[in-house]
């Protein structure tokens, strides 16, 4: 016959003071009440027998017994023969447990820091959609060959779990494969010692502000910004110098005309982010000489590099970058799969130390699992035609929503089609708020993401952010005519 399984209420540590004037199993009964009324035994959880209670508490199994007694007299446990002692699920006392009459709900943002405080603020920006309906962004659905591929890489891998702490950089044959794709594919010149990864390019800012910025530090940031790298600038106590973007990428007259020195910049210079303007050569040679003439560091993220559909990309800011300033920042969430959580970091060389250090601080190390597997793909050859499938999937459903949305909204939006990503900027007329028109799109069934709130300085300029990674012909005919009808609403 199988054991029987103990419940929770075995790990419950109970301790009885021999000094005391309080009978032993007196105390007994009183520590499982208490555990009981408490919640830390929950309702219907089996009690450990008296010989394994006897070696956990440390008490007779006649004093066990006592105590048990008296539990089931005044209704807390119940027993069942053969069976064992339950928690009772109808407690006489309730108060002061989780659900109970007695629980009060504590005060909001008690005990958090001042970067909690921050970032939890109340949002103007629509509640994140469900990623079924119509323009949701951060899509990535993989064909059914990449999914067998993986699959099949996944399953010479099952047996990968270590039982030792691994590298805090990663794989070294991860870091490997992705030394030779971004030097292939972007020109980002590294060796693996100097390449971390990470989980998704969050993490990687993250990292990369730990390592480099201190609290009350200046940080330049794009005007508008990426959000999650805003908040993530200001959870970490910098004060954002917010520059201005065009149709060139960052302004970089603007950014070295700023009052204070910043000691970072923050830049998505191949697809800004959410304009979608590239920084043009002449302002990257620009900023890096900047750079080196301020000792300030370049973070580059590169997050959605390999969806170009005109012409070739230009280089990273990495890739001609002579002086060392550039942080650069890559993921696969875009071009693979965000469940992966595989992002990356390349750092100077004279860094190294520092991020190894800080790394093992955040997160010890990566998981291998995932790493293999992606490191296979890679070095198998498959990514790259991966990626020529996904380009031309993203082309088709760039190209029907821009015609649809054209052709049903041309007289409530302006839009252009975007050479790179996977996703494009409508502009309303200047009647309408972008942070209303989302909220009035999200109750019609559509997920447009406003970009005002994107700004750090007053006056921004209104947008909404249309995903068409995986967006379907018939979704974007739906989601189209479901604008229509809210324009229609708005008259």
């Amino acid at each position: 016959m199988s054991r029987r399984r103990e419940g929770t209420a075995h790990l419950v540590d109970i301790e009885v003071d021999r000094a005391s004037p309080v009978p032993l199993a007196r105390q007994l009964y009183l520590a499982l009440r208490q555990g009981i009324v408490g919640g830390r035994m929950p309702p219907g959880a089996r009690l450990p027998s008296t010989r394994a209670a006897s070696r956990l508490w440390g008490v007779s199994r006649g004093l066990v017994t006592e105590a048990y007694e008296t539990l089931l007299s005044e209704g807390y446990a119940i027993g069942r023969t053969g069976s064992g002692t339950y928690v009772s699920k109808d407690v006489p006392e309730r108060a002061g447990r989780p659900g109970g009459t007695g629980w009060e709900r504590p005060e909001p943002g008690r005990l958090l820091s001042r970067a909690a405080r921050a970032v939890s603020a109340p949002s103007p920006q629509v509640s994140e959609p469900p990623l079924q309906i119509p323009f949701v962004m951060g899509r990535t659905p993989p064909d059914a060959r990449t999914r067998a591929v993986l699959t099949r890489i996944a399953h010479r891998h099952l047996g990968a779990m270590s039982n030792h702490y691994r590298d805090p950089q990663g794989e070294e044959v991860l870091r490997e494969a992705v030394a030779a794709y971004l030097l292939a594919a972007r020109g980002v010149r590294c060796m693996p010692g100097r390449i971390f990864i990470t989980a998704g390019a969050q993490q990687a800012i993250d990292l990369a502000i730990r390592t480099l910025i201190d609290p009350g530090d200046f940080v330049a940031v794009e005007e508008p910004c990426y959000p999650p790298a805003r908040l993530a600038l200001t959870v970490h106590g910098a004060i954002l110098a917010p520059v201005p973007v065009d149709d060139d990428g960052l302004n970089v007259n603007a950014l070295g005309a700023l009052a204070a020195k910043p000691r970072a910049v923050y830049v998505t210079p191949s697809h800004q982010y959410p304009t979608g303007a590239v920084l043009s050569m002449a302002r990257r040679l620009a900023l890096l000489d900047w750079a080196a003439a301020t000792g300030a560091w370049v973070i580059e993220d590169d997050y959605d590099s390999e969806f170009r559909y005109d012409g070739r990309p230009l280089a990273a800011l990495q890739g001609v970058d002579e002086h060392h300033c550039v942080i650069y920042v890559g993921t696969f969430s875009k071009a693979l799969l965000p469940g992966l959580r595989l992002g990356y970091l390349v750092v100077p060389e004279d860094l190294v130390p520092a991020f190894r250090v800080m790394r093992t601080l955040l997160d010890r190390f990566p998981a291998p699992f995932q790493q293999l597997v992606v490191a296979d793909f890679l070095a198998e050859g498959h990514f790259s035609s991966h990626l020529r499938r996904l380009r031309e999937a993203y082309r088709a459903s760039r190209d029907v929503l821009v015609s649809l949305l054209r052709a049903r909204l041309s007289d409530h939006l302006e839009v252009n089609s975007p050479h790179q990503g996977v996703h494009l900027l409508a502009r309303p007329g200047a009647q309408h708020n972008d942070v209303a028109l989302a909220q009035a799109a999200h109750r019609h069934g559509v997920a447009v993401l406003p970009i005002s709130p994107m700004h750090v300085a007053p006056m921004p300029r209104h947008g909404l952010l249309f995903g068409f990674s995986g967006l379907t012909h018939a979704e974007a005919d739906l989601g189209t005519k479901r604008l229509a009808a809210m324009f229609a609403a708005l008259k």
